[in-house]
């Protein structure tokens, strides 16, 4: 996997719009292989989805198991459009190591007011203009929920949310 890893690092050399940080780091059996962030714009349509295609690149080329990935990818995907729709910018946290993969999302946004609410499936606070191009339907943390082995949610109201997810190897 550090190969693997090491091919990541120099292909990213080119540089990729919005990328942080990429640090690559020898691996034991709990040490991080690689730490990535990136930071999610809110309200920027045009560039939604770049993040959870660069976390789904990135299991990819160092080899995670395809189902792995598409679970990681669909959390990645769910948590950086709530970040576009609803905060004024944020960051996704990519951690991974051979064991475990860990996504930290921190938005600077309006909070989520009752996260037991927001858990339900179909419940949104989507405007009807974000409705309309398809994303609101009420299923995003639901979706994350499902797909992660542990997630934690925290929110105030007025500074912005933080979402950790943990998936098993």
């Amino acid at each position: 996997m550090y190969d693997a890893c090491v091919r990541v690092d120099a292909a990213r050399q080119g540089g990729s719009p919005g990328a942080a940080r990429l640090s690559i780091v020898p691996a034991g059996p709990e040490r991080i292989l690689l730490s990535r962030e990136f930071p999610v714009q809110g309200g920027n349509f045009a560039t939604a989805g770049f993040v959870s295609t660069e976390v789904k690149s990135i299991l990819k080329k160092i080899g995670f198991d395809p189902r792995l990935i598409r679970k990681v990818a669909i959390s990645a995907f769910e948590a950086e459009m709530n970040v576009v729709m609803h905060a004024r910018r944020g960051i996704v946290k990519l951690d991974v190591s051979p064991t475990v993969i860990r996504l930290v999302v921190e938005d600077e946004g309006p909070g989520i007011r009752d996260i037991n609410l927001a858990m339900q499936e179909g419940f949104t606070t989507a405007t009807e203009e974000m409705r309309a191009m398809g994303f609101g339907s009420g299923m995003g943390l639901p979706n994350i929920r499902r797909n992660s082995d542990d997630m934690e949610l925290s929110s105030e109201v007025g500074r912005g949310t933080t979402l950790k997810l943990r998936f098993d190897c």
